[in-house]
């Protein structure tokens, strides 16, 4: 038996999301691939935390006098002098900047991977993750300095060399993101990151820190087993994991 057409029309498509403006004219909602690469309150709370706070710090040294910003720099640097008086809160105030500021690509790097990384293992885990690539890495680089000063081999002053910022911290944060991906994003994440390392390397311009990016991004495939158990499914607006 045919259906009657004669009545109203339904339909069970779904209808897109949108806001409402002054006025009453409609706004679509952002693309949700788009959203799920963006942090949100509700979603990533740690990564939107953290990114206010690097703001806040980026404006300061972006506005402040730039000879009182220099002495903040090196006061939260986590160079072998630092490191040997006063080891916890050094690091800890190294990871409140970001070498460049809000232009650098660290801070792009820094938003893309924490977002999915939270999307996928929580707040708090990303924190740990983030917080052992940049541990490690910095004792990494920075205990061969201290023992080529005291062999000899590196002068005085490389106990006091500038050493901030939250890139150790980021690579480690990509290398474990890449171990939740399928192999089509996982490879080329892990080339790129690799690829950008390598090139610091060659140029030769800051080798210890760029040794430190090494350091960190094994940090985060190193910690692939461990993300992998605390997985949790990601949006379906999330960076894809095919």
């Amino acid at each position: 038996m045919e259906r009657s057409t004669t009545g109203p029309a339904h339909t069970s498509e779904p209808v897109p999301a949108s806001r409402t403006l002054p006025g009453g004219a409609a706004r679509a909602a952002p693309p949700p691939v788009l959203a799920g690469l963006l942090p949100t309150p509700a979603g990533t709370p740690f990564t939107v935390a953290y990114a206010a706070v690097l703001a806040v710090t980026s404006l300061v040294a972006a506005l402040a006098e730039p000879g009182w910003v220099h002495t903040l720099h090196q006061d939260s640097s986590t160079d072998v002098a630092h490191l040997l008086r006063s080891p916890v809160p050094v690091l800890l105030a190294s990871a409140l900047w970001i070498a460049g500021g809000l232009l650098s690509p660290y801070a792009a790097a820094f938003v893309l991977a924490l977002t999915a990384l939270e999307r996928r293992i929580g707040g708090v885990r990303t924190a740990c993750v983030f917080l052992a690539g940049h541990v490690l890495a910095t004792l990494a680089t920075e205990i061969p300095v201290g023992l080529a000063v005291l062999a000899g081999r590196l002068p005085g002053t490389s106990l006091h060399r500038l050493d901030y910022g939250v890139s150790f911290g980021v690579a480690a944060s990509v290398g474990a993101l890449a171990g939740l991906l399928g192999p089509r994003l996982r490879w080329p994440l892990l080339f790129l990151a690799g690829g950008a390392v390598l090139d610091g390397l060659y140029d030769f311009e800051d080798p210890v820190t760029d040794w430190g990016h090494l350091v960190a991004l094994a940090v985060g495939v190193a910690a692939w087993p461990l993300v992998r158990r605390w997985h949790r499914p990601a949006p379906p607006h999330g960076i894809g994991d095919r």
